[in-house]
């Protein structure tokens, strides 16, 4: 069965956590094709039924076994890849949330090549997902106001 990803004839909405401990956030590395290399923050597709928060919930989960709570929206992104005939071979819409780590450390699944808890201003360096270190600073200005 194709994916209904790749070549989609509508955007997808996915999530992702900026997850914080200690002044530090949790920085996944892709291991997988279209954004394999790249780091960023975990997350995935909204299953139908799901709210936004329990999406994350349970992204997290599966991707890094982390327990987290999350507190607001940190910002958003759309990223649409296109092949070389110029058609749309992926559409996601992205909401990123600023979350406090709860329990757990990062276990990696088959999608993450690495995990790192890092300060924000290390993530400067890397090569990573458009936007990455605006929705972790919006993150932890968030996770700032609400405590």
């Amino acid at each position: 069965m194709a994916d209904p990803r790749i070549y989609p004839d509508r955007p997808f909405l996915a999530v992702s956590a900026a997850i914080v401990r200690g002044g530090q956030v949790l920085v996944v590395q892709r291991a997988r094709s279209p954004a394999a290399g790249l780091f960023t923050l975990p997350g995935g597709v909204v299953e139908a039924g799901e709210t936004l928060e329990q999406a994350v919930i349970r992204e997290v989960q599966e991707e890094t076994a982390l327990s987290i709570e999350p507190v607001g929206l940190a910002g958003h992104r759309e990223v649409i890849a296109c092949d070389a005939e110029n058609r749309v071979e992926r559409h996601f819409v992205i909401l990123s949330f600023a979350a406090r780590w709860l329990a757990g450390e990062p276990q990696l699944n088959e999608e993450l090549a690495a995990a790192h808890w890092m300060r924000p201003d290390e993530i400067e360096g890397l090569q990573t997902t458009a936007g990455l270190g605006e929705i972790v600073a919006a993150a932890f200005r968030l996770l700032e106001r609400a405590a």
